[in-house]
């Protein structure tokens, strides 16, 4: 009876909710879950220093510590200094401290919470969040050989979304079936953990036959699932496959949410359907789901692609105001950044970054990269070092993007040997230079001529194990037509073969581009039906470069052909096409068919640029309508577009033939006031103007200011100017400016003293006719006879007897000394020349 009376009321006290004794166990168990469950709260620790301006806020976990492990541990551990009661945080940073090839077991058999098996899900998630795949997977073997470890699905979840964000999707397959053979039944965020993983490494066919197990387990996919299956197909560029999941996810009743809505958008932009991506947007906004800042920054992106620049400032600046629900992150103002590098406003890209530091947003690698960027595209490579090296001083390590932005700016700022420099420092910095990399060094050589250099980089690549790709051919195929060298592009040509690179659209484009270049026509024609016959698609650079190549060469018939084959594919013309096939029509006298293609690449909605303008004017200069030109001229200045020299030049060609020679002194002025360079076509044309007008005083101010580039000019202008000047009778004005010519440099001809002694014949200053004569001669220029024969001509008709003899005398002596110099001996102009021309 007493052995029977004990258990009955224990008995009745576990099973009656009554009884005292059953209210209190059930509140001794109640108090117990909610100690447990203080310690695994989350507790946030910080940190400031006000010295240094640094502060730190860190997430710290107790979990169950000595007094929480059972009794029977509690007297194994007792009496052991080695054992430490360490909460899981402080486990998490002694593990994180070891080298990733050292051994966790040291470190965690001295830690008394591995006797809670309740830790266990803690600490492996502590670690996954730190993102320490290396220190996780030890952590996770020493767990499983644990005597109180049981598996768990979550603990597997946690360690598959680990692989996933390390992009190893074998491991993480792995733990898929390691987990089943532990008896832990996948759930739905295992799936979703294993379609994202594959998902970040791009593996979009094995995340849609994810699903379709999923399926067959009859595990209904919840919306995070069909989230990371679009975003698996969207971010491999798959935006079809993205489309048919997103489909397929509202005919099963899960509607889109924001992140969603993000995802889609994401996926068109990877798969570079921009306007898609806009108008899903604008679709958007018709849901009762609000866009948030990451909608925004991929909608600004996708305005960038497609040049629509006022319409993503209009959000940026939308996104700044005071009452804003999105306000921009720094993923925001790299990307305007970026807009405005493409746009070639570097002030502004400044600006924006220092908006973006004072709006207390602080830089990342991505954004100081960007900004580097943004000077290497515009060859600023001062202003790229100074953010390379703020980038060090903030405390960043430059990765291998800015090394290589830093080898862009040097590259276009024609700097190869420091470009060299920097990709030396980067490989003694142990930052390894990738493909991108050796592509600026060769373009850095390549583009300023060094073509030996560019091919050594190649040779260099190849040895440190990166194989060339397209961009590299094309590259040196550049090179090779700037550099002239016809051998090298077919050599260029033949690399490329024989590693197996096939040619893409832009590289026919470089080296049918290079091939004209150096003169290679019918090389480069041969390469564009290669292209054909190969069913490369040409587009719209290859034809340009055809036509204009063929116009260039004066191969008129050649860019029509052309012409018939870029319409025939319906490629759309371009301006440049536009332009050269004005050229053809206008060099060839058409200007009926220059007009027709003028106006229809205004219909076509082509702006006209300065190029196609001047060769509408070169087609009315040679049809000598002047009058037609000069409303050109006008129509050119309303559209806003700043005429060039030769623009200038060909309307007073225009001018000049119309008979309207002031029109072309008033157009000089008009050139002086915007500030056009004046070229030799113009100042040929001004003088011809001042000849027909024989306006002696315009030349002389044109004389003025053509003084300082006399070096420049052609000697045909300024004989044009000894010419004028002589027949409207200034010949002390003509002598001057000989003077003045000779003082310059310029190398004068026999036609200079040609003219010199034409003028002064005429002017009667037959004394100044023989010394011209003698100088003539001891600058080692032979008078003709016929020189000789004037001045005796005239002696005998112009002049006394007295001065008659004088001057036989004086041309005897010219005779007796040319006869004793007749060896040649070029002599310097004589003192009194010299003197002359210092007036």
């Amino acid at each position: 009876m007493t052995t029977l009376s004990h258990p009955l009321p224990i008995k009745l006290s576990l099973c009656s909710p009554a009884s005292a004794h059953s209210t209190a166990s059930k509140s001794l168990i109640l108090r117990k879950k909610r100690k447990n469950d203080a310690a695994f709260e989350e507790h946030k620790s910080g940190f400031v220093d006000y010295d240094e301006g640094h502060h730190e806020v860190s997430t710290r976990l107790s979990g169950l510590r000595k007094a929480d492990v059972p009794k029977r541990y509690r007297l194994r551990v007792a009496g052991d200094r080695f054992q430490k009661d360490w909460t899981i945080s402080e486990v998490v940073d002694r593990v994180l401290e070891l080298n990733h090839w050292e051994n966790v077991e040291p470190v965690l058999n001295r830690w008394v919470g591995r006797f809670a098996r309740k830790n266990f899900p803690f600490l492996i998630k502590e670690l996954t969040q730190r993102g320490a795949i290396e220190h996780s997977i030890k952590v996770f073997e020493w767990m499983k050989n644990q005597k109180n470890y049981c598996a768990r699905t979550d603990i597997y979840n946690m360690m598959i979304r680990l692989h996933g964000r390390h992009k190893r999707t074998d491991q993480a397959r792995g733990l898929f079936f390691e987990m089943q053979k532990w008896r832990c039944k996948p759930d739905v965020e295992t799936y979703n953990a294993l379609i994202h993983a594959h998902g970040q490494a791009g593996q979009w066919r094995w995340a849609m036959n994810i699903m379709e197990d999923m399926l067959s387990a009859a595990i209904p996919p919840s919306r995070s699932t069909y989230n990371n299956l679009i975003n698996a197909c969207g971010s491999s560029g798959n935006w079809r496959e993205a489309m048919k999941v997103c489909k397929k996810m509202t005919e099963n009743g899960v509607g889109p949410d924001l992140v969603t809505h993000n995802i889609v958008l994401s996926a068109y932009k990877s798969g570079a359907q921009y306007s898609k991506a806009l108008s899903y947007f604008e679709l958007m906004k018709g849901t009762h789901i609000r866009p948030d800042t990451t909608t925004l920054n991929i909608v600004i992106n996708c305005l960038v692609k497609l040049g629509r620049y006022e319409k993503a400032i209009d959000i940026f600046n939308s996104m700044r105001e005071e009452r804003a629900d999105c306000r921009p992150d720094i993923v925001t103002f790299t990307s305007i950044i970026h807009l405005y590098s493409v746009n070639g406003q570097m002030e502004n890209c400044k600006a924006v970054f220092n908006t973006m530091l004072a709006e207390g947003i602080s830089p990342n690698i991505v954004s100081y990269n960007t900004l580097m960027a943004a000077y290497a595209s515009h060859g600023m490579s001062r202003e790229a070092v100074a953010v390379f090296n703020q980038i060090k001083q903030n405390g960043f390590r430059p990765d291998v993007v800015s090394y290589t932005s830093l080898l862009n700016a040097y590259g276009r700022s024609q700097l190869p040997e420091k470009a060299r420099e920097v990709f030396d420092i980067m490989k003694r910095e142990n930052c390894k230079p990738n493909l991108v990399s050796y592509n600026a060094l060769i373009d850095a050589y390549g583009s300023n001529g060094l073509l030996a250099e560019a091919v050594e980089i190649l040779r260099q690549m190849e040895q440190d194990g990166i194989e060339p790709n397209i961009v590299s051919i094309c590259t040196l195929l550049a090179a090779c037509g700037r550099c002239g060298q016809k051998v090298n592009i077919d050599a260029v040509l033949s690399a490329a073969e024989l590693r197996g690179i096939k040619l893409n659209t832009v590289a026919y484009n470089s080296a049918i581009g290079s091939y004209i270049n150096v003169g290679e026509f019918d090389k480069a024609v041969a390469l564009y039906k290669s292209m054909r016959k190969r069913k490369v698609i040409a587009d719209s650079v290859t034809y340009t470069v055809l036509i204009s190549g063929c116009c260039n060469l004066s191969k008129y018939n050649e860019a029509l052909e052309f012409l018939d084959d870029m319409v025939g594919l319906k490629i759309p013309l371009t301006k440049e096409v536009y332009s050269s096939l004005i050229c053809v029509y206008s060099k060839q006298g058409q200007v009926a068919e220059a007009e027709s293609v003028f106006n229809m690449m205004k219909v076509a909605g082509c702006s006209p640029d300065v190029v196609a303008y001047t060769a509408v004017l070169h087609a009315y200069n040679a049809a000598e309508n002047w009058a037609k030109a000069s409303a050109l001229f006008l129509e050119m200045e309303e559209s806003d577009i700043q005429p060039d020299s030769i623009a200038c030049s060909a309307l007073m060609q225009a001018f000049n033939k119309g008979g309207q020679p002031t029109k072309v002194l008033v157009l000089a002025e008009y050139m002086r006031e915007k500030e056009i360079p004046l070229n030799d076509a113009v100042l040929f044309e001004m003088v011809s103007a001042c000849s027909i007008l024989q306006d002696w005083k315009t030349t002389i101010d044109l004389i003025k200011l053509m003084e300082p580039w006399f070096p420049s000019v052609s000697i045909g202008i300024l004989h044009q100017l000894l010419h004028l000047l002589g027949k409207c009778g200034k010949i002390e004005s003509m002598m001057k400016l000989f003077y003045k010519i000779i003082s310059s440099g310029v190398a004068v001809n026999f036609n200079t003293y040609s003219i010199l002694l034409k003028n002064l014949l005429a002017a009667g200053n037959w004394r100044k006719y023989i010394e011209v004569l003698q100088w003539m001669e001891d600058a080692g220029i032979q008078p003709s006879k016929g020189m000789f024969v004037d001045i005796v001509s005239f002696s005998q008709k112009g002049c006394g007897s007295e001065y008659a003899d004088k001057l036989q005398e004086r041309l005897e002596s010219m005779r007796r000394s040319r006869d004793r110099n007749s060896s040649g001996t070029i002599a310097s102009p004589p003192s009194g020349q010299r003197r002359e021309a210092n007036i």
